[in-house]
């Protein structure tokens, strides 16, 4: 998996954090995830096809979505109810688009963001390793898995 295809998307989560939310955090070390079986509770799903295929999932507990929601709205978010979660889809969608201007493939489309709430486990495409880059807040943690393949012509 190319370094270029994970790049835009972890800058992307880097200036939404330091810019637009001002949660301050720090990337962990990177590495291979193994299952389908996401760390927490809530996940937010970015499908990519056409060049560049696979997904990239934004997986968070509760506690960071109620925080990093509770700083995007500018009030405290207690509760994960259907506002809470459409939030935290707006937020993945911001970082999917902010990738989307970095990212290197043409002819690559990026999905509109889903959110999974609850136990779940994730359809990675099969056959590619997850990279799984955890990110440190003083909520706790969140974690970039990244499943990307660019496809043969």
């Amino acid at each position: 998996m190319d370094v270029q295809y994970i790049n835009p998307f972890v800058t992307a989560v880097k200036n939404l954090f330091n810019t637009m939310i001002e949660v301050p955090f720090k990337l962990g070390k990177p590495s291979l995830k193994k299952g389908n079986v996401p760390s927490y509770e809530i996940s937010s799903i970015i499908g990519l096809s056409g060049t560049v295929t696979g997904c990239v999932v934004i997986n968070l507990s509760k506690d960071i979505a109620l925080q990093l929601v509770s700083k995007l709205i500018g009030d405290e978010v207690t509760e994960l109810d259907d506002d809470c979660t459409d939030a935290i889809g707006e937020i993945a969608n911001m970082i999917a688009g902010n990738a989307k201007t970095d990212f290197p493939s043409e002819g690559t489309s990026i999905s509109v963001p889903s959110v999974v709430v609850g136990k779940h486990k994730v359809s990675y495409p099969s056959g590619l390793p997850i990279i799984s880059i955890p990110c440190i807040t003083d909520k706790g943690e969140l974690v970039i898995d990244v499943a990307l393949k660019k496809n043969d012509k």
